[in-house]
């Protein structure tokens, strides 16, 4: 059987660094997967059809199974356990959190559907020299092993040198590694507060959105309430900073 070697593209500064690199070094590359949630900065999809022209490859779009929309707002859950086992309890999976990572189900359950097209494949993980603690040597489908590879923890090549790489090649995501320190699905709850203080600063609109899937959404954000009452501590904090003393 011959090994498939296959790029997962998120689109961020690591990854893009990482597949430029690879067919710089000429390493073996027969595919390029890109999992598109839905929830991309626009700018990151211009990002991604830019590196798709720059290098002459088809890259794969990956798609959830659902929109993210659907899982947030309109998926029907049913009861595991208690008086409502085997009934459906609620409307919508709520925003992801810590605990509750749907997203990251449907991302892996996408790049997985992909995989089982290849009999036997090796995958290029972006994860950068710094961040070394977050591989993992090997995934599971359906009792068929794919092993992982990460190449910038073999070269040794740090977060800083892999955006210092993608400037020099001309990559600039709209200015949005200007503005946040990392590059994800815009209205995640699982990054920072002051990422989400910036993205209502400096993406009005995206936030509009955000508070109007929070009007239909029972669950809690990132430990508050809703995403409603984390623009009322924004817009008081913004206050704050102009009064005397502050």
């Amino acid at each position: 059987m011959i090994m498939k070697y296959i790029v997962s593209l998120s689109g961020g500064k690591d990854s893009t660094a990482m597949l430029h690199w690879l067919l710089e070094k000429n390493y073996p590359v027969d595919g390029i997967v890109f999992m598109d949630t839905g929830w991309e900065f626009p700018a990151m999809l211009e990002h991604i059809d830019l590196v798709e022209k720059n290098i002459g490859i088809p890259i794969t779009r990956a798609k959830p199974r659902k929109s993210f929309e659907h899982w947030l707002l309109h998926q029907k859950v049913v009861a595991k356990k208690g008086p409502m086992k085997g009934k459906v309890h609620r409307i919508g999976y709520g925003w992801p959190s810590s605990l509750r990572r749907w997203c990251t189900r449907e991302k892996v359950g996408a790049i997985i559907k992909h995989m089982k097209r290849y009999e036997t494949a090796s995958m290029y993980i972006g994860i950068a020299a710094d961040e070394a603690h977050r591989q993992v040597e090997k995934a599971t489908i359906k009792n068929k092993d794919y092993v992982r590879a990460y190449p910038l923890i073999e070269w040794g090549k740090t977060e800083a040198d892999c955006l210092e790489y993608c400037k020099e090649l001309g990559y600039h995501w709209d200015g949005l590694y200007d503005i946040f320190c990392r590059v994800s699905c815009f209205c995640c709850p699982l990054q920072r507060v002051g990422e989400l203080r910036k993205l209502r600063k400096h993406f009005p609109d995206l936030w509009a959105q955000m508070l109007e899937w929070d009007h239909l959404n029972i669950r809690g954000f990132r430990g508050e309430k809703s995403v409603h009452d984390m623009d009322k501590r924004f817009f008081v904090e913004d206050q704050q900073l102009f009064l005397p003393g502050f």
